[in-house]
């Protein structure tokens, strides 16, 4: 088994840079995962992973060959290469060298005739990202879709504010032209959440093959979006403000579907 100790070494070096840009990541198809949840959502999502690092004082080869149900190459490091390759202050002492998946709208399929999708047109914020999908797993939606996404999947921001859910969720990625070709080739009513012309959320059949679809707080959805809406929705403000943080948004619109279909 191969050791590493020192920070100079040229493969920590890459993976530094893949740690931190996103160029890296894109360029070589790879990524890192940092954590023993994580890692293993990653391998129940069907990620290939090509290596495992691992500090033996946090982490154990013991601990790693139970965690691990694919033949991959293990090496052992330092504390001080680990220190350079984590993201988090406090985590387990493993990590993993991962491939991307292309996430392509082309490549979506679904398991029902009646899916509920979950769509978010150019999300910035990692942690948003991360939040949208930690809800989605929550509610087992059947894809999230990011339309003309800000950065990519692979951030270890939104590996971590989503908990791992980033694997758990099918997801795809599109522009907002591609999405709603998409959506209207498989018949899928589309939902945006607006304050144009809008009715309320808890008014309209989510129990039909629906896609929900977000913006930013900031800009709200594209004029593509709101022209090509089969109903524009929204939630009531009781407050002074007329919006909400769009995850937490989606957490209630999405829900409001799934309450729907218990009771079809």
């Amino acid at each position: 088994m191969k050791e590493i100790k020192s920070i100079q070494n040229q493969y920590v070096k890459e993976l530094a840079q893949l740690k931190d840009k996103s160029r890296e990541r894109k360029k070589n198809g790879q990524f890192l995962i940092e954590g023993k949840r994580e890692i293993s959502l990653a391998l129940k999502g069907g990620y290939e992973l090509e290596t495992i690092l691992f500090y033996p004082e946090l982490f154990s080869l013991e601990q790693v060959n139970d965690l691990i149900n694919q033949p991959v190459s293990i090496i052992e490091i330092s504390k001080e290469v680990y220190q350079k390759l984590a993201y988090r202050d406090t985590t387990e002492g493993i990590l993993a060298v991962a491939k991307s998946k292309a996430n392509s709208i082309n490549d979506l399929t679904f398991k029902t005739d009646v899916p509920l999708i979950l769509v978010a047109e150019a999300p910035e914020k990692p942690g948003n990202i991360g939040a949208i999908l930690r809800t989605s797993d929550a509610a087992n939606v059947d894809a999230v879709i990011i339309a003309n996404p800000k950065t990519d999947l692979y951030n270890p921001n939104i590996i971590r504010s989503s908990v791992g859910c980033v694997f758990t969720n099918k997801i795809a990625t599109g522009t907002t032209a591609e999405i709603i070709s998409f959506l209207k080739a498989n018949n899928i009513s589309i939902y945006c959440a607006a304050l144009q012309a809008s009715v309320e959320y808890d008014t309209q059949d989510f129990t039909k093959p629906t896609a929900i679809v977000v913006g930013t707080e900031a800009t709200g959805l594209s004029n593509d979006w709101l022209n090509n809406s089969t109903q524009n929705i929204i939630i009531p403000m009781q407050g002074e403000i007329d919006s909400m943080n769009v995850s937490v948004a989606a957490g209630i619109l999405i829900f409001e579907a799934k309450r729907q279909r218990r009771f079809k």
